[in-house]
């Protein structure tokens, strides 16, 4: 009988001990499920802060180079409309005045679309590939080098705050080949279909050699600003050769 009782008893102490172990074991599932949980809490709102401060950036670097924009042009365009308007308003003749007054319409009406410019609502209201071509129109006007735009698959159907990272990225593309790479030639596609996007800048010019390690702060902000709308951007340069940039984005559905 006292066998009995002490097989009993080492019965119940090893199930006590078992009991302690699974008990154990559920608080420190439990403690790590809920660190894990505050882990990825404070990564969730680190993307969203980083996102969040690089469409804010965006924004305010648009409005810097519109604002820059709209200076040049009250100073070149309308300060010498409005020369002309007052020279011809002074006049004694008729025909002057009434030139004149066709001139300060002509200052209302470029007053207003400088106006327009300076809200970032534009951004909504035109589609990447009509901002694109309207650049490189611009490019092709002013006789800097020729230019190509190719688009294929589906319409990308972007939200307001993608649109306006593609368009900053875009612009910082084309900005750097007038400035550095003196091309021919600059041209860009957009080919999308249900699962991505691809946008690829390409020009002809002098090219660099590009390595991860030294492709300045510049490259960086591109690549960084990309990653924030969920998109990769990929860069290729050849001495001599050219560079291409290539714009990733997954499609929303897929």
């Amino acid at each position: 009988m006292e066998n009995d009782g002490s097989d009993l008893f080492l019965i119940i102490l090893l199930g006590f001990f078992l009991m302690i172990v699974m008990v154990s074991f559920i608080v420190i599932m439990v403690v790590f499920h809920r660190q894990r949980q505050i882990k990825n809490q404070q990564l969730v709102k680190e993307i969203q802060a980083e996102y969040e401060k690089t469409i804010l950036n965006v924004e305010k670097e648009l409005r810097e180079d519109i604002l820059s924009y709209v200076g040049r042009e009250l100073h070149d365009n309308v300060g010498q409309l409005l020369s002309l308007a007052k020279m011809n308003l002074s006049s004694s003749k008729p025909e002057k005045v009434s030139e004149g007054k066709g001139i300060v319409n002509e200052i209302i009406h470029e007053v207003r679309a400088l106006s327009k410019s300076l809200n970032l609502d534009w951004v909504e209201k035109i589609s990447l590939e009509d901002y694109i071509q309207r650049e490189l129109k611009k490019l092709e006007s002013s006789e800097f080098c020729k230019v190509v735009f190719h688009q294929s698959g589906d319409i990308l159907h972007l939200e307001k705050d993608k649109k306006l990272v593609l368009i900053r990225i875009i612009q910082e593309s084309l900005n750097n080949a007038i400035k550095h790479a003196q091309p021919k030639m600059i041209e860009i596609s957009i080919d999308s279909d249900t699962s991505r996007s691809l946008i690829k800048v390409i020009d002809d010019g002098k090219g660099f050699d590009y390595t991860g390690e030294s492709s300045g702060s510049g490259i960086y902000n591109l690549k960084n600003r990309m990653a924030t709308i969920g998109g990769e951007m990929k860069l290729h340069s050849i001495p001599g050769k050219g560079t291409e940039i290539k714009l990733i984005l997954p499609n929303q559905k897929a």
